[in-house]
């Protein structure tokens, strides 16, 4: 008989404390699985336009994608000075309140214009910057390796490329004048290796001259700079970008070390790091603008007046250029247009974490009540006036806001 108990209570008590194991501690399983943000099929897509510029100018790209909204505006800036560029330009923009990485991207119009036109491209690349800094480090010197051994990735008159064991670094030739490099991910790699992924592509930019079946680089003219006009750099060991220039014009001008500041009647204080390292994400830059990544979102949290800029930015945005790519991307990096809307409006991108999301304000309709009834009530008329913002609102008239805040904000761009 007691064989017979051992028999069946046994195979029962282990099914027993499975379940009770299971049911206790569910997250012991899913621990070291944990997925990356972004595949290595994504990264490879969305970095292979851009692994092949130089180090000093892709470190500063990566950096400015961490600020999509500043990117945004500082490309609306440039459209509306055409023909500026190089440090004439960047010195036109001291008084901006940007990101030091966004403020040296306006020497360079062609690639402002390019991450405005993708923004959501932009969004991404930024969010894996951020998310998987060594991977994305990793995947450009695959890239590199990629185009060298098909031929493509040599040293000229534009470019130096050393190859020092696994990593190959490319660097201007002079360090006064910097050549924007183009040419297609889709054949300068040899054959694609991820069907389902293609590369991000685009259309050559004006005075690039690519000639039919050519597959390495296109230069145009080169863009002239101070000397040591750029603070980063790659510690691709280490794999980590850093600041190897605290004695940049426009890096120092833009920092704010220790400086007591009143907002609101309320004194705030901002700490900064200037001294030469690892790059630090500075969120207060990113002006709102939603994380892509929930590990991204609980790790840097909202600082001074995002809501300000937040506000500044509703309505505000142009609308993309659309360019016809010649080749089919993949479909999450072409809906820029669908999110410039959603940045206009707080919105996350399809795809976004609920915790990324930032919440709508509730309209408030009383001021419009109040005006809707001036014929009983001047005060109330009035009153709701002010809440509708003063004289520029007619009651009625939809878009006034959108009106008065889209000539605010290109008043503070100008």
């Amino acid at each position: 008989m007691r064989t017979l108990i051992n028999r069946y209570a046994l195979p029962r008590l282990l099914v027993l404390l499975f379940s009770v194991l299971i049911a206790f501690q569910p997250a012991a399983f899913g621990q070291g699985y944990a997925r990356p943000a972004f595949t290595q099929q994504e990264l490879d897509q969305m970095l292979a336009p851009i692994a092949l510029y130089p180090d000093p100018l892709l470190s500063q790209i990566l950096m400015a994608s961490t600020y999509p909204l500043e990117v945004v505006e500082a490309a609306r800036w440039s459209r509306a000075r055409p023909g500026l560029r190089g440090d004439p330009a960047v010195r036109a923009v001291a008084d901006k309140d940007w990101d030091p990485s966004v403020k040296s991207l306006v020497a360079f119009p062609q690639i402002l214009a390019m991450m405005d036109q993708k923004l959501e491209w932009t969004e991404r690349l930024g969010d894996a910057f951020l998310a998987q800094e060594s991977q994305v480090m990793d995947t450009v010197q695959d890239l590199r390796h990629r185009a060298y051994a098909a031929g493509n990735l040599r040293p000229n008159g534009q470019i130096r490329v050393d190859r020092q064991g696994r990593v190959i670094a490319i660097e201007p030739v002079s360090p006064q004048v910097v050549y924007v490099p183009y040419y297609d991910p889709f054949v300068i790699y040899g054959p694609w290796w991820w069907p389902a992924y293609p590369p991000v592509y685009w259309a050559p930019w004006p005075g690039y001259y690519v000639r039919p079946g050519y597959v390495g680089f296109a230069w145009g003219t080169g863009i002239g700079i101070s000397f040591g006009f750029f603070f980063g750099a790659f510690d691709w060991h280490q794999h980590h970008a850093r600041v190897v220039n605290v004695n940049n014009y426009y890096y120092n001008e833009t920092v704010i070390v220790n400086r007591q500041v009143n907002v609101t009647n309320t004194t705030l204080t901002r700490n900064v790091n200037v001294a030469a390292g690892v790059w630090r994400h500075d969120p207060a830059h990113r002006r709102g603008a939603p994380y892509r990544v929930a590990a991204l979102s609980k790790k840097f949290t909202n600082v001074g007046t995002a809501a300000d800029a937040r506000r500044d930015f509703r309505g505000n945005e142009p609308a993309p250029a659309r360019a016809a790519p010649s080749h089919q991307e993949k479909q999450p990096e072409i809906r820029a247009g669908e999110t410039h809307a959603r940045l206009r409006d707080n919105q996350a991108p399809k795809g976004s974490r609920p915790e990324a999301r930032d919440a709508a304000p509730r309209p408030d309709t009383r001021g419009a009540a109040a005006a809707g009834e001036r014929h009983r009530d001047a005060r109330g008329a009035e009153a709701g006036s002010s809440n509708r913002g003063g004289p520029a609102h007619r009651p009625g008239a939809r878009g006034s806001r959108s009106k008065f805040n889209r000539e605010a904000a290109v008043s503070h761009a100008d």
